[in-house]
């Protein structure tokens, strides 16, 4: 009681509270009989006492004036404390942790089927806007898009919520795009995952190599996002990035992408963690040359270390396979990924004239079309002479 109520005394520090423990109306004065040890140390607890309870009384009428309780609100968050955005937004088919200072995802986690990747959603109608859960001041519009020489580069592709028209919607609000170079953006990210004219047809090959994982594996987990690091400056290692727009857009210097697998029936997980520059990148490169490796192994760890983020937190470290050693991590090659594209356009063409042409420029590209390719075009060409015929 005596060590509490020293601490207290010095702990107020207000001037005048001596005379006022020994002269206050409230409360007796307490004089310690001259000689007396005992009388004295009771004095002081007692005073001390009293200058507890003033100050508690004090407090919590400071603190019901202002609407709060000292227990519930601490004075440091009185006002509240600051907001980075941090928590995570949640869409009908991904979620996204958001960087309001970059205007631009930290990541964007996805869990894809073979059955969310069919269906009758389609891209019609679908416009690029900015996310109304983020404020204005925080967030990236069209505007900071357009001549700027970088594509808007979706981390959740469109084409991965084909069962839900509201999931592919969502996938085009601006917290879930980052700049991407456009040679970039159509060739490798999108072969992973198809420049304008030549290097728009090149655009998803990573993103259609993680929708191909659905047919071999049952649950395929995606996370991806924009990394920037550093450059040698004068021999220096220097963070530098571009900006974009009046919005000050930030444009990441390389991408990452976390692929997980797993089978319904149990069995090893299969992991691949890719680091991938923000650049042209031709179609010599293969996938696995971008895997994120310590020792010739696969690490997660390596990763986590340059984005600062901890990918899977539930899984178990090392409890997974190399998916590149189990699955191949195969990417289409070239003329793989022009009858892909051609295939798309047959599909969309309104007229044998534009048809054919399309199936011409295959030719003129040294691409020999292959028998499901044909296929379409026969199926896709009786459909519009019979329209016509109509």
């Amino acid at each position: 009681m005596l060590t509490r109520g020293a601490n207290m005394w010095r702990a107020r520090k207000v001037s005048g509270l001596r005379s006022w423990l020994t002269s206050g109306p409230e409360y007796p004065r307490v004089v310690p009989p001259t000689g007396s040890a005992l009388g004295w140390a009771t004095g002081l607890a007692v005073g001390c006492l009293a200058s507890a309870i003033y100050w508690r009384l004090h407090d919590e009428q400071f603190s019901s004036e202002n609407g709060e309780h000292e227990a519930d609100i601490p004075l440091l968050e009185q006002f509240g404390l600051p907001d980075a955005g941090l928590h995570i937004r949640r869409y009908s088919g991904h979620a996204v942790s958001f960087n309001q200072a970059r205007r631009t995802p930290r990541w964007v986690a996805e869990h894809i089927t073979s059955s969310s990747i069919t269906g009758p959603a389609n891209r019609k109608n679908m416009k690029f806007k900015a996310d109304p859960s983020i404020q204005p001041l925080f967030s990236a519009f069209n505007e900071d898009y357009l001549g700027s020489g970088w594509s808007r580069g979706h981390m959740a592709p469109a084409a991965n919520y084909k069962n839900s028209q509201d999931a592919m919607r969502e996938t085009f609000f601006l917290s879930n795009i980052v700049p991407q170079n456009n040679e970039n953006n159509s060739g490798f990210w999108n072969r992973f995952g198809v420049l304008f004219k030549r290097i728009q047809e090149k655009r998803k090959r990573l993103e259609i190599y993680c929708r191909s994982l659905c047919s071999r594996f049952d649950d395929v987990w995606i996370i991806s996002g924009p990394l920037n690091l550093p450059w040698k400056i004068d021999g220096k290692d220097c963070v530098h990035h571009y900006m974009i727009g009046k919005s000050d857009v930030a444009v990441p210097t390389h991408l990452f992408k976390v692929v997980l697998t797993g089978r319904s029936g149990g069995g090893s997980l299969c992991l691949g963690a890719f680091l991938v520059p923000n650049a042209p990148i031709g179609y010599q490169q293969k996938l696995a040359d971008f895997q994120v490796q310590y020792f010739s192994k696969v690490s997660l760890s390596e990763l986590e270390y340059k984005t600062g983020i901890s990918f899977f937190p539930k899984l178990q470290r090392g409890s997974w396979q190399d998916l590149c050693s189990v699955d191949g991590c195969h990417l289409m090659n070239f003329h793989e990924m022009e009858c892909y594209i051609a295939g798309k356009k047959l599909a969309a063409t309104r007229s044998v004239s534009e048809l054919d042409s399309i199936m011409q420029r295959l030719v003129e590209k040294g691409v020999e079309p292959h028998n499901g390719l044909l296929t379409k075009y026969k199926t896709r060409k009786e459909e519009l002479v019979q329209r016509i015929q109509k």
